[in-house]
């Protein structure tokens, strides 16, 4: 051991007079294309900062735990809303081909078809009724 020398313990007050590691003192860095910025490490000054040593960057804020609150889903529409969409259910209803299973899943596909495309087009009602319509006798 080296009685010349003893440890002692550098505080924080010591390191502020200590030049930055980063820049050495300069207060600004370059890169390799000749730009020069403010040293990141000591924000210009110059000078080692104080550092309380590991930054929790943990969000410890009551509000930050409060439970989030839930979007209420809106009813989906049980009949559609437009007059095409709700003649083309209509002859859905009363077909006497369909089943019930099969007449609700034609009008849930109308729904979902104005919902997507606004009203319903005229190839998308060809095609509904081409399911409805009462097959032809052999």
């Amino acid at each position: 051991m080296n009685d010349q020398s003893p440890r002692t313990r550098v505080t924080s007050s010591d390191r502020v007079d200590e030049p930055c590691g980063i820049c050495g003192g300069d207060r600004r860095i370059a890169n390799s294309f000749g730009l020069t910025t403010t040293c990141p490490s000591c924000h210009g000054t110059g000078r080692r900062l104080e550092t309380a040593g590991f930054h929790d960057v943990t969000k410890t804020k009551a509000s930050h735990h409060q439970p989030k609150k839930q979007v209420e889903e809106v009813a989906k529409a049980q009949w559609p809303t437009t007059f095409e969409g709700a003649q083309l259910a209509t002859e859905v209803r009363d077909s006497p081909r369909c089943t019930s299973d099969e007449k609700a899943k034609l009008i849930r596909e109308i729904i979902d078809y104005e919902d997507s495309h606004g009203q319903c087009t005229k190839t998308f009602a060809k095609k509904v009724r081409k399911q409805v319509r009462p097959g032809v006798p052999s």
